[in-house]
């Protein structure tokens, strides 16, 4: 059994796998006669190939994921970044390994950060990641991603030996585990 520590959520620990979107860190400026603070160019939005247009999309979970979670899926999106900013303030999980050449994620550098629901993340392109994990109902993200004529999804589902699990939030619980059913 391997056991995976859950990263602070820095911009400096997630910086290899695109950008944290934390207005409480930024800086600012006023705007609209002083009456509201504008926390500028949080993220920058990459839509890669020629044919790519960014889009915003809301993400609702109607259900939370239960916990521990088995994790069987990852994703990446090679032609464009991917951000997800809560709108509830609620936490949520975020599972990522660095982008590879190959059609496969490197399942050694997985790296698990927890959102204290203040933050959000913008994934770079060709991070591989878990798709959404939240932990409340009807959790809600704000989704700024790229749309075009090129494939921009790939899956890579876990071999059935290889089982990766959250576990469920406690005082005492800060770690993923992986277990190899052949180990």
């Amino acid at each position: 059994m391997m056991q995976l520590p859950i990263t602070p959520l820095t911009q400096e620990n997630f910086a290899p796998f695109g950008d944290l979107i934390d207005w409480r860190q930024a800086e600012h400026f006023l705007i609209n006669a002083g009456t509201t603070q504008r926390f500028h160019c949080l993220a920058e939005v990459n839509t890669g190939a020629e044919d790519g247009r960014a889009i915003i999309s809301i993400f609702r979970k109607p259900q939370a994921d239960s916990l521990p979670l088995r994790v069987t899926l990852l994703e990446r999106h090679p032609q464009g970044s991917q951000a997800f900013i809560p709108l509830n303030a609620q936490p949520f999980f975020i599972l990522v390994a660095p982008a590879t050449e190959g059609s496969k994620p490197d399942l050694h550098q997985l790296k698990l950060f927890l959102s204290d629901g203040q933050q959000g993340v913008n994934y770079a392109a060709g991070v591989w990641h878990h798709p959404l994990i939240a932990l409340q109902d009807g959790d809600c993200f704000l989704v700024v991603d790229r749309q075009g004529d090129l494939a921009n999804c790939d899956e890579y589902t876990l071999e059935a030996h290889l089982e990766l699990w959250i576990p469920a939030l406690s005082a005492s619980t800060d770690t993923l585990c992986v277990h190899d059913s052949n180990a």
